[in-house]
């Protein structure tokens, strides 16, 4: 099954909350022209859909973070307001990724999901997350420009290793200075290992991003993607809204 609606449209740069630090993050998805049709019976249809998703971190160890995706919800013409289930997911990173210039880590998720949203109950995500920190010589080291990868698999615990979905994500983003950062996003979905799906039936949308980092507020990132293929949606936004609580 190629990529429906999914609840978090972000690369992971390795970076944790702080040790015994709690965080909340508000991430917003509308796809303003998407496919009209569920890829399953009763599934969440992607034009016109907004889905939402509230993500609790605390930073357990320097080198580990706990998450939870809860509530994870969704609204669509055709179905109205739905509870889409929740996840658990736990991050191992190099500690103080933001301050090396190779960082890395792994990230598990496993969520329990309600019918519309996944017709298996139970399924997994395993990330694993490679970045460098190119920055210049001189005073304006906060000039940089960050290159991700997060390779992806995805897993309904049915059929095997070669049942394995790869859905992975890139990410280059530009420094303007300490507060704005722009960046170029891509978000793909091949298909089972076992089963490599045509191009045109691939998943694959690039973003145009924008973040603000704020230390006493709020730290935002927004963006619009647009599908490059025909199994991907054609337009679709996102707004991230993340604060420390402690």
């Amino acid at each position: 099954m190629l990529r429906a609606q999914t609840d978090e449209i972000q690369v992971y740069d390795a970076e944790i909350e702080d040790h015994h630090k709690i965080s909340l993050e508000l991430h917003n998805n509308f796809t303003f022209e998407g496919r009209k049709t569920a890829d399953f019976p009763g599934g969440v249809i992607s034009n016109h859909a907004y889905v939402g998703v509230a993500e609790w971190a605390y930073g357990v160890l320097p080198w580990f973070e706990q998450g939870l995706y809860l509530p994870l919800y969704s609204y669509t013409p055709a179905q109205g307001l739905t509870y889409n289930g929740f996840k658990i997911r736990e991050l191992f990173v190099k500690p103080k990724a933001a301050e090396q210039n190779f960082f890395y880590g792994v990230n598990f998720e496993f969520s329990v999901n309600q019918k519309q949203w996944n017709p298996r109950r139970y399924s997994s995500e395993v990330r694993g997350i490679f970045g460098w920190h190119i920055r210049p010589t001189g005073d304006a080291k906060w000039k940089q420009i960050d290159v991700i990868i997060d390779p992806i698999v995805d897993t309904d615990y049915t059929g095997g290793v070669k049942s394995l979905e790869l859905v992975p994500s890139e990410r280059v983003a530009y420094n303007l200075n300490k507060t704005w950062q722009l960046a170029v996003e891509h978000y793909s979905d091949y298909g089972q290992l076992r089963n490599i799906v045509p191009v045109s039936q691939q998943f694959h949308q690039v973003w145009a991003v924008v973040d603000r980092a704020s230390e006493k507020w709020v730290h935002v990132e927004a963006g619009i993607g647009f599908g490059l293929t025909g199994g991907s949606d054609k337009i679709t936004l996102k707004l991230m809204l993340e604060r420390d609580l402690n």
